[in-house]
């Protein structure tokens, strides 16, 4: 483990590793309940969905620990999904087949732009300050999803949201956690979120909010996976304007969400050097390509990084040994995911919102005394949680830090790169 993860180098353990793995997993395993749901809307079987989720998980998640020993995990993305089956299937009418080619190809291209570094190039184009605001943007979107999941905010036509009842149901269990997970992280107690997540889940199992969703009667914990939709593909529109649309949407919102997603954790890890560069980025964006390729051939959407390694790293992890076992315990899964799939939202929120706290850290070192990085930096702190989206954060605020950065005159602080990502983000605003 020591020549494979390089652990004292960062000072971490196997233990340490193993705790962050599972909290990671434990954090990120409501997909493989969600996903088969969502593309069960396109006419996908669920059973078949769900064998591809974890496969594809547990691919691009090992790609990432040994090509990368990068604490990430990687998944079908939330949101990705939901374009997917409502927008291309539903909404454009193309088949569910049709749409697993476009994730395919655009799997394919991300491949090829990761051996000529283009997708590196990218990730490295985001000014510091915009990376660190990257980070705290992310910690108050997964905080907000942390909320909402367990209905402690609800929506609300007339203010867009509002405070649910928390004096019953999973928000009450959700604030209980809550309370359990800072206080043993307030007194350092090792393992501390995933302590707080078993603990939850146990204390949700008389109120009836643990609990298989057929309920106990002949409940096992064992179950033998589904066959996938393996090479299920239609290239019958791949030449069409409106299938390049399709396309252009899945590259755009996966790689932007990517790049955040590996700034803003490796950050929380401190893991990037002085100018905010995320290490073997190459190596992560290659994983996240091969995820992507692997679960179109299995069946399922975009594979993507998940926010929710921030709850791993919080929990210690540092290295690629946390997404090996991560990587396994999606490969177990397909086994046990009954077991796995008893722990509530209410349970995983407690640790998304202690780890939106974590990550808010990086604010106090951005600059914004200069209203050309602060005012950026803002914009993609506010935007992403606003608009449930890590690549839109990144849009806006390129966007706004270049064309500040004109009118003031400092064309030389502006990278030759980030003026080809702002004239693509100009192209995607327009497109909309």
């Amino acid at each position: 483990m020591e020549k494979l993860f390089k652990l004292k180098e960062h000072g971490t353990t196997t233990r340490t590793e193993l705790m962050a793995g599972i909290t990671t997993f434990l954090t990120m395993a409501y997909i493989l309940a969600v996903n088969p749901i969502i593309l069960k809307d396109a006419g996908m079987d669920a059973g078949a969905v769900f064998t591809a989720t974890a496969l594809a998980s547990a691919v691009a998640t090992l790609v990432m620990a040994f090509a990368a020993n990068l604490p990430i995990a990687l998944a079908p993305g939330m949101g990705l999904n939901a374009f997917f089956t409502y927008t291309v299937v539903l909404g454009m009418g193309y088949s569910w087949q049709t749409a697993l080619t476009a994730v395919l190809l655009e799997g394919v291209l991300f491949i090829l732009l990761s051996f000529v570094n283009v997708r590196e190039a990218i990730v490295n184009s985001v000014p510091l300050n915009l990376k660190k605001a990257v980070a705290v943007g992310i910690g108050l979107f997964i905080a907000l999803i942390g909320m909402k999941n367990a209905g402690i905010i609800v929506d609300d036509p007339s203010n867009l949201m509002k405070l649910g009842n928390v004096t019953s149901g999973t928000a009450m269990l959700a604030l209980a956690g809550l309370a359990i997970t800072a206080a043993l992280f307030a007194l350092r107690v090792h393992g501390a979120i995933l302590i707080g997540i078993l603990v939850t889940t146990l204390i949700g199992i008389p109120l009836g909010i643990t609990a298989p969703f057929g309920g106990w009667q002949g409940w096992s914990p064992v179950s033998a996976p589904a066959a996938p939709h393996f090479l299920a593909f239609d290239f019958s529109s791949v030449l069409t304007v409106k299938f390049f649309t399709v396309f252009f949407s899945f590259l755009f919102v996966d790689i932007f969400d990517t790049v955040g997603t590996l700034v803003g954790v490796s950050t929380q890890a401190g893991l990037t050097d002085r100018e905010g560069n995320v290490p073997r980025v190459k190596q992560a964006l290659l994983a996240d390509a091969v995820g992507t390729v692997a679960g179109a051939a299995l069946g399922t959407s975009t594979v993507t990084s998940y926010i929710e390694s921030s709850a791993g790293v919080a929990a210690g992890g540092r290295t690629g040994l946390t997404s090996l076992f991560t990587g396994l315990l999606f490969l177990l899964a397909l086994l046990f995911s009954p077991l796995f799939l008893l722990i509530p939202a209410a349970a995983t929120s407690p640790a998304l919102i202690i780890v939106g706290f974590l990550m808010m850290r990086p604010v106090l070192e951005i600059d914004f005394a200069d209203p050309t990085e602060g005012i950026p930096s803002f914009l993609a702190i506010i935007m992403m949680p606003f608009t449930s989206s890590i690549a839109e954060g990144i849009m806006y605020g390129v966007l706004s830090y270049v064309i500040l950065k004109s009118v003031t005159g400092k064309f030389r602080q502006i990278p030759p790169v980030t003026w080809a990502v702002f004239a693509v983000f100009v192209l995607r605003f327009f497109m909309k």
